[in-house]
């Protein structure tokens, strides 16, 4: 019998004309509008799958068993009896007569108020927020994509709204991803961030101007579209979501115009502090008093757009797989931050030493990396390089990867949209995990920020 030999790689032996056959013609600039376009009906199709009978994403019911088991640390036993003796409490829908009753978000925010009034030593029905203490605005960036960057910010968002805070999504990066997980309608640029940053430019315009002509000199005209952003506010572009407790700030592909316009402003006014547009647009209208905290994805680039989101940003996340490219490209992206907001230090505080003011300084109350998409019997090893080597920098948590995720991804939802019934109770427990001990370890971060300032104001006020 002859012996059959080993195939050859594919890469051996590929026929010259049969190769051809396999090609399109050539592909000229407006053939890319015609994969966009493709792309584009593709998109609408995908997201359409997380949307109900009105074109609109809409938020699942949850169960008691839900309820108690994750959002109010009750026996199941004792929240029916509490419903019982309480019946203008919602009381929930059954599917089936006598079935298992199921609350929208708003009923078990309503409940959890309820529980927290009552009071109990044992457990903190509500959510933890100093008096007095700001909104807390957290950045999640890296330069790197693929790293799981919007679906941890989308994550955190959700678990903190489920957790009873009250949250505001900005989506700076012009893929629109984050705006697409939470149902957002986005026209134009003038439905996102970018007016707040056209404002922000032209109201130092104004001010410069005034100086001009008091110099004798000609004022620098505002365009048509600075003239309407002076008219616009955060809340005309803030937008609802299918969550009751999370607001939107959403993105679109004309969103990157702004990496263009933003160095064109610089250049005609080099006294513009465009890392401070972001933050100072969202306080003077008045936007931060309204939330608990403010979520904010960046554009995987270290662009303009990115630079006000993390100047804004009092808590850093850079997600990371544990892999040596990313972990070499992670240390670029730290060496990026340290000498882009060091040259914006030394350059501001020239002028402060000259002029005998204070020096400006940038600072967080928190920078955690955070290694995400973990396999643990393959990453160990080297996770653990990763933590000697970054210390507390790096989050001891690691988010891994389960089938959930990918499931849940399918239907443009996140893990905490799934409703469990489409998989079993342990599956849905099992694939929650990683996600729930991911903002448990953000929130750890995040109370502690907030104690440290409620101790720092009650140190200053004695």
């Amino acid at each position: 019998m002859a012996k059959v030999g080993t195939p050859l790689p594919p890469y051996f032996n590929i026929d010259p004309d049969a190769a051809l056959t396999d090609l399109d013609l050539p592909t000229g600039s407006q053939d890319f509008s015609d994969i966009a376009e493709a792309c584009t009906r593709g998109r609408s199709d995908l997201a359409s799958r997380g949307l109900n009978e009105t074109g609109s994403k809409s938020l699942r019911l949850f169960s008691t068993w839900e309820i108690t088991r994750y959002l109010i640390p009750v026996a199941q036993a004792h929240f029916r009896r509490v419903l019982k003796q309480n019946p203008d409490l919602p009381q929930g829908q059954s599917e089936t007569e006598g079935g298992a009753k199921w609350f929208t978000l708003d009923e078990v925010l309503r409940l959890r108020a309820f529980f927290g009034a009552q009071g109990s030593k044992a457990k903190n029905y509500l959510s933890y927020r100093p008096a007095g203490q700001p909104a807390k605005m957290v950045a999640v960036a890296n330069f790197k994509g693929g790293v799981g960057k919007t679906s941890t910010a989308a994550h955190l968002a959700m678990s903190a709204a489920l957790d009873g805070y009250k949250v505001l999504v900005i989506d700076l990066d012009s893929q629109g991803s984050m705006t697409s997980i939470f149902g957002g309608q986005v026209e134009d640029e003038w439905q996102t961030a970018f007016p707040l940053l056209a404002r922000h430019y032209g109201e130092y315009l104004r001010i410069e101007n005034q100086r001009r002509l008091d110099r004798g000199d000609a004022p620098q005209p505002l365009d048509e579209a600075l003239g309407a952003a002076m008219e616009m506010t955060a809340r005309d572009v803030i937008q609802s979501t299918h969550w009751s407790n999370i607001d939107l700030i959403g993105a679109q592909l004309n969103l990157y115009w702004a990496e263009f316009q933003i160095p064109v402003w610089r250049m005609q006014a080099r006294g513009w502090k465009l890392w401070d547009a972001l933050t100072d647009r969202l306080e003077a209208d008045g936007v931060l008093d309204e939330y608990d905290l403010v979520f904010i994805d960046t554009p995987p680039a270290l662009g303009y757009l990115t630079i006000n989101g993390l100047a804004a940003a009092d808590i850093l996340l850079v997600p990371l797989g544990a892999s040596f490219l990313e972990f070499d490209s992670t240390g670029r992206f730290f060496d990026m931050l340290h000498s882009t907001f060091a040259s914006i230090e030394e350059g501001e505080n020239v002028a402060a030493r000259a002029l005998g003011r204070p020096e400006m300084a940038f600072e967080w109350d928190a920078v955690r990396a955070v290694i995400t998409r973990y396999d643990g019997a393959q990453q160990g090893e080297l996770s653990a390089l990763m933590q000697a080597y970054l210390g507390k920098t790096l989050s001891p948590h690691r988010q891994d990867f389960t089938a959930l995720i990918g499931q849940a991804s399918e239907q443009v939802n996140g893990i905490y949209e799934a409703d469990y019934r489409d998989f079993n109770r342990e599956t849905y427990a099992r694939g929650r995990e990683t996600f729930d001990a991911t903002y448990a370890a953000f929130k750890r971060l995040l109370l502690g920020v907030w104690r440290r300032g409620e101790l720092a104001a009650q140190e200053a006020a004695e």
